[in-house]
């Protein structure tokens, strides 16, 4: 799926930029309007859960690697002498499949609380003012030339 990235200055320009999404078919549910902690956002459709945060991709990385923790368990107590009572055919998977689980839900709780790499590359450190635009014939603040 192709996803479009705006980055716009107010949200009169946001509503300007999703009635002209709505204009071309695009529906409300693939249209996520993502705005600084505290800015009403009125009618736009607001992201959920999924976008704003590393849920989908956190819960992945668990499960994968809860799996392969759980298979890594079940072959050392299959390899120790005594250690597996049950058959490694039922040992196995079901380590893998308990490892899994626990490790999709531990990446889900850590993934909930951890914004989305795609929200990140958007902010701008706390205090830092945007960048000005260089001044005319004159030299940026890094000696370079000016772009007129």
């Amino acid at each position: 799926m192709r996803r479009l990235h705006f980055l716009v200055p107010d949200v009169p320009t946001a509503k300007l930029v999703v009635d002209r999404l709505r204009l071309a078919h695009i529906p409300d549910t693939a249209i996520h309007v993502i705005a600084r902690e505290g800015t009403p956002l009125a009618d736009l459709p607001e992201a959920g859960i999924t976008q704003r945060t590393d849920l989908v991709p956190a819960l992945e990385r668990g499960a994968a690697l809860g799996g392969a923790t759980g298979i890594l368990g079940g072959l050392l107590a299959v390899a120790v002498p005594g250690g597996a009572v049950v058959a490694a055919a039922t040992l196995l998977p079901a380590l893998a499949l308990g490892g899994s689980a626990a490790g999709a839900w531990i990446g889900a709780m850590v993934g909930v609380n951890t914004k989305s790499d795609q929200v990140k590359a958007y902010e701008r450190p706390q205090g830092r003012a945007a960048p000005s635009p260089p001044p005319v014939g004159g030299k940026q603040s890094w000696g370079g030339p000016a772009i007129a």
